[in-house]
């Protein structure tokens, strides 16, 4: 009976139920990985101590990004003989590439450029074995097709700035996993619109993963971060959706995004990319220091000093970001370089709104 069922069973024509079991199924696997992780951290003593640039102030376990990937491994392995296998494995094998150099991180310590070294051979991964890339900067600046080796690079430094930049705002309680939870919401949607279930069951897959990492990274008496474990793999798998959402509209001359999707995605990622734009222009033109040296200058950083508390600034950066992403679908009937200028001065003016609503009421 459970053979033939198998045998039977598309989940193209159950994806609301099929999408629905990823996410409870990836939710219960790292639900149940938590405690554990937790438990051995503590014993071990394998915590984060809190320096002159650390927001907590009790030693907090790092290795939240274990749960995440064994969610989404196990997740994977389960339903990947029902989907794109060849995608599933090559996505498998760029998030143990990062898993391991983001463990060893996080447990002693790992020079950049190895990161870096490590960032770019599980980019390329999955740009010559899938040939999923930006092939063009869709007439942004008349540039409509790039050359092929152009193309690969332009590609492998969006991974390497999307991996980078979201590792940078893990910096308050909740911050990074709800922006990257809100994120891969919408891009579960778009995936399904453009009829690709292996995608949207990896971005729910990581949905469910988040929401039970944000339980313990919320919480007082349990909390446990990311770390750079999960902040690596989950900046991995971020970057993979911009690009494979770009590249799938690209090469769809029907499709609603086809002049749009890098306004989108821009508008998707708007926190991380507008606040390391911000940080390394602080830092190179202001400051005139090492643009890789750590600070307080960052957009969560701010929003702490004027006030508010960790929940309120996670929720307020959160929300502007979902509601620029709710500007840019609404803008996608125009120019696509005026789309992206209207992102930045709505972006902008928005992220700006909060401290001037805390300077008027103090």
């Amino acid at each position: 009976m459970i053979k033939t069922l198998l045998e039977n069973f598309s989940p193209e024509n159950n994806a609301t139920v099929w999408l629905i079991c990823a996410f409870v199924l990836a939710f219960i696997i790292a639900y149940q990985t938590f405690p554990t992780i937790l438990y051995v951290a503590k014993a071990k003593h394998l915590m984060d101590e809190p320096d002159g640039r650390s927001l907590h102030s009790n030693n907090t376990p790092t290795l939240g990004g274990i749960g995440i990937f064994l969610s989404l491994i196990v997740l994977m392995t389960i339903v990947g003989a029902f989907l794109n296998t060849k995608v599933l494995l090559l996505v498998m094998g760029g998030l143990t590439i990062l898993f391991f150099l983001g463990l060893k991180d996080d447990l002693t310590v790992l020079s950049a450029s190895k990161k870096l070294v490590g960032q770019l051979f599980a980019a390329l991964l999955l740009i010559v074995f899938t040939d999923t890339r930006i092939i063009g900067f869709s007439s942004i600046l008349e540039v409509d097709t790039l050359p092929y080796w152009v193309s690969i690079g332009f590609t492998l430094f969006v991974y390497i700035l999307i991996i980078n930049a979201y590792n940078l705002i893990d910096g308050v309680d909740g911050l990074a996993g709800t922006i990257a939870f809100c994120a891969s919401g919408i891009f579960v949607y778009l995936f399904v619109n453009s009829e690709d279930l292996s995608l949207a069951t990896i971005a729910i897959a990581l949905c469910g993963a988040l929401i039970a990492f944000l339980r313990l990274n919320f919480s007082k008496e349990d909390k446990i971060f990311m770390g750079d474990t999960g902040s690596m793999i989950v900046g991995f798998l971020l970057a993979f959706f911009t690009i494979s959402f770009i590249n799938m509209a690209q090469v769809d001359e029907t499709s609603n995004y086809y002049r749009a999707s890098p306004a989108l995605a821009f508008a998707l990622l708007f926190y991380p990319l507008i606040d390391t734009l911000r940080i390394f222009f602080i830092r190179i033109v202001i400051h005139k220091t090492n643009p890789f040296k750590a600070d307080k200058n960052h957009i969560h950083h701010k929003f702490i000093q004027s006030g508010y508390n960790h929940v309120m600034t996670t929720f307020i950066i959160c929300g502007i970001n979902v509601l620029i992403v709710g500007i840019a679908f609404n803008l996608l009937h125009l120019n696509l370089n005026t789309q992206i200028i209207c992102l930045l001065l709505y972006g902008c003016a928005l992220y700006t709104l909060p401290f001037l609503l805390k300077k008027l009421v103090t």
